[in-house]
């Protein structure tokens, strides 16, 4: 694989900005914004992981978010599990989950792939809503953060969990890394590129994707316990087909095809929409605030300006643009 110079000073900038962000931040940010940024960093990685190496463009990735949430709400509250087992009995559920749905459904491709992941989200968000154990429709609360005390830390603090957060939003990109620079990941990206070509010459397709499918909802899951634990609160809209689709429009928006560029498109993403749903900020620039109440069209008017001005994303163009001006990157 062609080695991505800016991938690295792109990553020391991005914690550096968050390093310093999080310093002078407010309760707000803290509770809401960055720890918002590094829940949704993590699921647009794992998706990225999907659409942009194997390519596999999934609409349902928010039905394993629901899974882990779930999972970690169940063993915390009916069974008193601490929640450091929770945590990775919830990944390892959400893989499990898909190991059984990805081995028919990763034989698909095209539309069909698509539209067999939102049925399945679907179905998986109709449970949770009925699910009376869980609260129904009206949710469940009361799932306890992660204890830290033991390195005296306390996470019912804002900025402690905020931070717990971001590292692991680190920890995750580090693993994907290893992930996609390794002879697997490189095998993914040749069935992107020609499926047919790969299988011809004896590879086993299906177990590749099937094993992209598994590792990228086992990721989601653990975002999904560490959303439940950061809202003390799960409902079944965590599984719900918008969430997918807001999380596919961040891996679009950043860059598919290069972990950091999901990160980016994340941040970028709910930097937005926090900022365009804000009648401060639209009165700021000396324009009406009732533009608040209609942030999804400004919004998506941008996503609409960026595809067609940079079809490659944020990073993905800055990537290019990197190497039209610069030598090639052996």
């Amino acid at each position: 694989m062609r080695r991505d110079p800016l991938q690295i000073p792109t990553v020391v900038l991005l914690v550096l900005a968050m390093a310093a962000w999080w310093h002078g931040a407010d309760f707000y940010v803290h509770e809401v914004l960055l720890s918002e940024i590094a829940l949704f960093a993590m699921l647009a990685m794992s998706l990225d992981l999907l659409v942009g190496y194997a390519g596999m463009v999934s609409l349902g990735h928010a039905a394993f978010l629901g899974i882990g949430a779930y999972v970690t709400a169940g063993l915390t509250v009916f069974l008193g599990w601490p929640v450091a087992l929770a945590m990775p009995a919830s990944a390892l559920v959400a893989g499990l989950a898909a190991l059984v749905v990805g081995s028919f459904v990763v034989r698909l491709g095209g539309v069909f792939f698509i539209m067999i992941t939102l049925a399945i989200g679907q179905m998986v968000y109709a449970y949770f809503l009925k699910a009376r154990e869980f609260g129904a429709d009206d949710g469940m609360s009361g799932i306890p953060r992660l204890d830290l005390s033991f390195l005296g830390l306390d996470t019912a603090d804002p900025a402690v969990f905020s931070a717990v957060l971001l590292l692991a939003a680190l920890a995750v990109y580090l693993l994907l890394r290893v992930v996609v620079r390794s002879p697997y990941g490189a095998t993914l990206v040749a069935i992107h590129q020609n499926e047919g070509r790969v299988r011809a010459l004896g590879c086993p397709v299906h177990r590749y994707k099937l094993g992209a499918y598994v590792l990228a909802a086992a990721i989601a899951g653990l975002a999904g316990s560490l959303t439940t634990q950061h809202s003390s609160f799960v409902s079944p809209d965590l599984a719900f087909w918008t969430v997918s689709g807001e999380v596919l429009i961040m891996v679009i928006l950043g860059g598919g095809g290069s972990i950091v560029g999901a990160a980016i498109g994340a941040c970028a993403f709910l930097v937005l929409k926090h900022w365009l749903s804000a009648g401060e900020s639209w009165e700021a620039l000396g324009l009406p605030t009732f533009m608040a109440d209609h942030w999804q069209l400004v919004m998506g008017s941008l996503f609409v300006l960026v595809v067609l001005v940079a079809a490659d994303g944020i990073y993905g163009r800055a990537r290019r643009l990197l190497r039209r001006d610069g030598p090639q990157a052996g």
